[in-house]
């Protein structure tokens, strides 16, 4: 299915941000608008990182806006939350600007954007935000421990090297911090949340937080769907996989978003 995107700039009361706007070929009724947060290890990437995951997005039928927000990692904890924080609330009775008065919000993000996604639900919930509907989560960055066997067999030592720094860079002089918001994974209170969408791979190096998440978050009485796909999940920052192998991937994954947005209450467009 074709997707496109437009220039747009996102107005907050934090200011001006420059974002990806993807649409697809057909939309849900009312389209979902969801807010992705690219992938990467907190700094470096920009926001054509995240091009497939807000692809596969949109093919599911949302409006998604991806911001390009990565200079607000330069800076340590909550300067990264706060500015997705302000993108999030700016859109709350603004879906007009991108979609309708009455599409859905949902929140989405793969890695660091993955972590990022998960802290903005936990922040909505503390702070009333009750326009969001859902998190999408793609084999998200949730413990700055590195240490689960998963992450030790699956992630190469360059790459661990680089997840540990950006982890550093983003906790700042606290890097022991475990704020629930920037440590999602360490959150012991995760009652109240919104629904969950958590996708990862079996050769993923996040699969076992990931797991772990979703298993907390069930026992908080939290709608959660988790999903292991076989292989190595090709939407990986760094990831040398093959066109044909994203193409499989893509149609899965978009179809798990399609059933998630409508399990919240979108409906399929009439033909």
């Amino acid at each position: 299915m074709e997707t496109h995107f437009t220039e747009e700039t996102m107005q907050t009361h934090r200011g001006s941000c420059g974002a990806r706007v993807y649409r697809g070929e057909s939309l849900l009724s009312p389209p979902p608008v969801v807010l992705h947060l690219h992938g990467g290890s907190f700094v470096g990437e920009t926001v054509a990182a995240g091009e497939k995951v807000a692809t596969a997005l949109a093919a599911a039928g949302a409006v998604v806006v991806a911001p390009d927000y990565p200079s607000a990692c330069l800076n340590p904890f909550p300067a990264a939350i706060d500015v997705a924080y302000s993108m999030l609330a700016s859109m709350r009775g603004r879906c007009p600007q991108f979609a309708h008065k009455k599409s859905m919000l949902f929140v989405a993000g793969e890695e660091a954007g993955g972590n990022l996604a998960a802290g903005l639900a936990l922040m909505a919930r503390d702070q009333y935000l009750t326009d969001l509907k859902g998190q999408i989560l793609l084999s998200p960055l949730l413990d700055p421990c590195l240490a689960t066997p998963s992450f030790r067999k699956f992630c190469p030592q360059s790459s661990a090297q680089s997840i540990a720094n950006g982890w550093q860079q983003y906790l700042g002089e606290d890097s022991g911090l475990t704020h629930p918001y920037a440590a999602p994974g360490h959150c012991t209170r995760l009652g109240g949340l919104v629904p969950a969408l958590i996708i990862t791979s079996e050769e993923c190096p996040m699969r076992d937080e990931a797991e772990a998440y979703a298993e907390r978050l069930r026992k908080a009485d939290v709608r959660v769907e988790f999903h292991l796909l076989p292989g190595r999940a090709a939407w990986l920052t760094a990831n040398g996989t093959a066109e044909h192998h994203w193409l499989s991937q893509q149609e899965i994954i978009s179809g798990l978003f399609s059933r998630f947005f409508q399990a919240a209450g979108a409906k399929p467009t009439r033909q």
